[in-house]
């Protein structure tokens, strides 16, 4: 079984069609498995999304939404999925970023080490109550890949699946690109000159109808189309980069005929804005482009370069895997395992994946995403948005207070409030 997990990834890759982004690794990964077009985080922020994942649980019942407290600090006893396979005799590993830094030494593994990360004040939210600005920051480097963190941590890992091969395992790599700093060596930022990058077209006032609460206003320094076509270039190099470090594990499968016996799961833990809606950047958002994640899984015997329209959510990821390696089931797990739809891409599936995010400490914004439609909640009456994606997959348009869609905004209302269970397969 091998995990890969890439951080702050949205759907910017070749494979999920964009015209741009070069990451033939990741898209032959695809090829060989079943691409997800409609997977979702839970919460669009690394320590609660990745706890959600791990543990099989809701960021509600974790009462986790921010990233400097404990993922077991209101459940003791939960049981993180790398762990769950250690108790039924796999080599476990973990290399780079598997839970969010400062709680890495939380999980246990055989081979590994946890990185020392200085202690901060416990900090409950997840935003800040006034528009900030954000210095984004990249540099094209002159080192090698093997000479980056993620060039060492995906060589690392090769190691352990050379060591390793005999054996039922495990491995975790957790990949730190895109994240910013947005650093990768100059070859991939050469692919991407920034005058060629396309901006999308979007309306002029497309924050008009945006509820305040919704934008979260992350803005980086002297906005420009020309910075952003900047910022956007060296994105996609982290991307590329990153891509380059998934093709040695591919590799390494491959050479050690590992790859027909071998389990691949690929995402990203959230997604990413790269300026839309009125100039926007980073995750804390419940737009469609901060929860909508790339989801691989290539499973041996299951279906071949294969494309689900159906709707997941990256909580189902352990029920799926236990049941994929034949493993108990586990009582306390709040997802589907999602092995029926990799044997059959198009069946009927759940009715909706939820999400949600914490605004100024006590304000939770939820989301209900179905095939069709995005609506978000922001608490108490404060704000509502309804996005229809039939005719608006970029979210410019919300058509909560439209008098035409009132009869839609009351049925996603009872869909969100009817929770999870309700809209089980």
């Amino acid at each position: 079984m091998l995990l890969i997990i890439s951080d702050d990834l949205n759907t910017d890759l070749g494979c999920y069609g964009h015209p741009q982004v070069k990451s033939p690794h990741i898209d032959r990964l695809a090829a060989r498995g079943v691409r997800f077009d409609r997977a979702y985080c839970q919460f669009p922020l690394c320590n609660p999304s990745r706890a959600s994942m791990l543990t099989g649980l809701r960021p509600d019942t974790l009462k986790l939404y921010g990233n400097w407290v404990a993922p077991n600090e209101n459940i003791p006893d939960a049981v993180f999925l790398p762990e769950y396979f250690r108790q039924h005799g796999y080599r476990t590993g973990r290399f780079g970023k598997v839970m969010h830094e400062p709680f890495e030494h939380l999980l246990s593994w055989d081979e590994g080490t946890a990185p020392p990360w200085p202690r901060r004040p416990r900090d409950e939210t997840t935003s800040r109550p006034t528009p900030t600005t954000l210095p984004l920051k990249w540099a094209a480097t002159s080192r090698d890949d093997s000479a980056e963190k993620d060039g060492q941590i995906a060589r690392a890992a090769v190691r352990f699946l050379e060591r390793e091969k005999a054996s039922p395992f495990f491995l975790s790599v957790g990949l730190n690109r895109p994240h910013e700093p947005f650093n990768a060596p100059r070859k991939y930022f050469d692919l991407y000159p920034p005058p060629l990058i396309a901006l999308p077209d979007e309306p002029a006032d497309d924050a008009a109808d945006i509820p305040e609460i919704a934008r979260f206003e992350y803005f980086p320094q002297g906005f420009t189309p020309p910075k952003r076509r900047q910022f956007m270039a060296a994105y996609y190099a982290g991307i590329s980069f990153m891509d380059a470090q998934v093709g040695l594990l591919i590799d390494a499968l491959d050479r050690l005929g590992l790859s027909d016996r071998t389990i691949v799961v690929f995402l990203g833990d959230h997604g990413f804005l790269t300026g839309q809606h009125g100039g926007l950047w980073r995750k804390e958002f419940l737009f469609e482009e901060a929860l909508r994640v790339p989801l691989v899984i290539v499973a041996p015997g299951r279906s071949r370069g294969a494309v689900s329209p159906r709707l997941v959510e990256l909580i189902d990821l352990f029920p799926t895997l236990i049941e994929l390696c034949g493993l108990p089931p586990i009582e306390r797990v709040e997802a589907d395992s999602l092995a029926p739809v990799l044997d059959d891409v198009e069946r009927p599936w759940k009715r909706a994946a939820f999400s949600q995010i914490r605004r100024r400490g006590d304000i939770m914004g939820r989301s209900v995403r179905t095939e069709r439609y995005r609506f978000n909640d922001w608490g108490e009456g404060q704000a509502f948005e309804l996005y229809d994606h039939a005719s608006d997959p970029h979210e410019y348009v919300n058509l909560a207070n439209d008098p035409a869609y009132a009869a839609t905004v009351a049925e996603m209302r009872r869909i969100l409030e009817a929770g999870w269970k309700a809209a089980r397969p």
